[in-house]
């Protein structure tokens, strides 16, 4: 899709890329997102999905010129602890090297070029690690913390429910959005932070102390990572609202900038001005 291409309703979406992981399908493999993940970028936030494959820096070198956005979601794997120096994994513990090689870059290229990120779960502990931070590999065995990993067996509406709150930062952008000092948010995570990146302020903050939300700092466009998953019922949860709607706005936005170099006219979609971000305040 470029710039010229056109919505149904006669107006333009933002392009936005959805990282794929590598997971066994049938007697193969393939390259695969979570449906949650592509009804999330449509709606609420109104963009118009791509599946990136987990074909390294050559997937995507060409492709960030003209997309608006990207969307790392998460996985049941864990970045390789070779990537941020951390102890061999144990057994049974679920890699994906190609997405790894992927996301890695990816995230980087995003940060220098402004190009709006949100990063979700896996996605989130990627950032982390791209910016030289570091994984609790076993999050549930750090003394003081409380174990985040929902049970795989239980039903999906259970593994998806709240189990406990975050609580913003003073300055946070998601808490100045949804408008509290803390929400309730869901939990699937076996892994977390343990060093936090350079360039990483912390939006939220689990009663444990485990760092639940951050942004990138002095980087010239959006990046925003959440270890819960707002993609879960992404439309009625207004919490999940308030992460998709900044992320709308940094994608509309560089949309907007795209369509205007190319001499076009793009739609009056921005939001009202005073829920922008602080980023798109400056």
């Amino acid at each position: 899709m470029t710039a010229t291409d056109r919505a149904p309703d006669g107006g333009t979406r933002p392009l936005v890329l959805v990282t794929a992981c590598i997971r066994r399908i049938d007697a193969t493999t393939g390259h695969a997102v979570y449906e949650q993940y592509i009804d999330a970028a449509r709606d609420p936030l109104d963009a118009d999905p791509v599946i990136l494959p987990a074909l390294g820096a050559e997937a995507f070198r060409q492709l960030l010129p003209v997309v608006d956005g990207v969307l790392l979601p998460g996985s049941l794997s864990n970045v390789a602890p070779e990537h941020y120096g951390g102890p061999p994994p144990r057994d049974g513990n679920q890699a994906d090297p190609a997405r790894d090689g992927t996301t890695l870059p990816l995230i980087r290229a995003c940060l220098d070029q402004g190009i709006p990120l949100l990063a979700i779960c896996r996605g989130f502990q990627e950032m982390n690690v791209a910016l030289g931070g570091s994984l609790h590999q076993h999050l549930a065995e750090v003394p003081g913390r409380i174990d985040h990993e929902a049970a795989a067996d239980r039903p999906r509406a259970t593994r998806y429910g709240f189990r406990h709150v975050v609580r913003f930062a003073a300055d946070s952008w998601i808490g100045a959005r949804y408008g509290a000092a803390e929400a309730a948010v869901n939990s699937l995570h076996g892994q977390g932070v343990d060093r936090l990146a350079a360039g990483l302020a912390v939006e939220a903050l689990a009663p444990d102390g485990t760092v639940e939300a951050f942004r990138a700092t002095g980087v010239p466009g959006f990046a925003l990572g959440v270890q819960w998953h707002p993609e879960w019922q992404a439309a009625g949860n207004a919490l999940s609202r308030a992460v998709f709607g900044l992320f709308g706005d940094a994608c509309r936005a560089r949309h907007a900038r795209r369509l205007a170099a190319a001499g076009l006219e793009g739609p009056a979609r921005s939001g009202n001005s005073e829920e922008r971000p602080a980023w798109a305040m400056s």
